[in-house]
């Protein structure tokens, strides 16, 4: 049984996938980053080691890009493995899932340029304006901690 370790960006997402079902992937990038946030929050340490970058259209993680480049949708991962989460981690992640996981990708997007560690990783640089400016955690947790500090029942 899983402990509560950092797994991959790609588990991650593999377990989203699983969770979810088909979506674009950029409404994959968002909730890969949300899970990273609450995670920060809830859990008190980050779910993956992976860079969040804080590019025109929101937060993404390369390692995902460089998989799902040129892609528009994407209904499975096979390059990560849902069963390395932890018990801790799912329900983390469908806490995540339960709350962002009916949101319209422009949306989600959206909301993240409205946020903070967005907004602070792109400072002084137009939102059309291409860059791999890094989202730290630090500044994800501090601005997550200040909406909401516990896990939703």
């Amino acid at each position: 049984m899983p402990t509560d370790i950092q797994v991959s960006v790609h588990d991650l997402a593999a377990f989203i996938l699983k969770a979810r079902g088909d979506m674009s992937t950029m409404k994959l990038q968002k909730l890969v980053y949300y899970c990273q946030a609450w995670s920060l929050v809830w859990d008190e340490k980050p779910i993956f080691a992976e860079e969040i970058q804080a590019w025109s259209n929101g937060p993404v993680v390369y390692e995902l890009y460089d998989v799902h480049r040129g892609w528009y949708s994407v209904s499975s991962w096979p390059k990560g493995d849902p069963a390395r989460l932890s018990p801790k981690q799912v329900s983390t992640v469908n806490a995540v899932l339960d709350f962002y996981g009916d949101k319209d990708p422009q949306w989600l997007s959206d909301l993240t340029h409205m946020e903070k560690p967005w907004q602070l990783a792109r400072r002084g640089v137009p939102d059309e304006v291409r860059g791999s400016f890094p989202i730290t955690l630090d500044s994800m947790l501090e601005y997550y901690s200040s909406i909401r500090s516990t896990r939703p029942a």
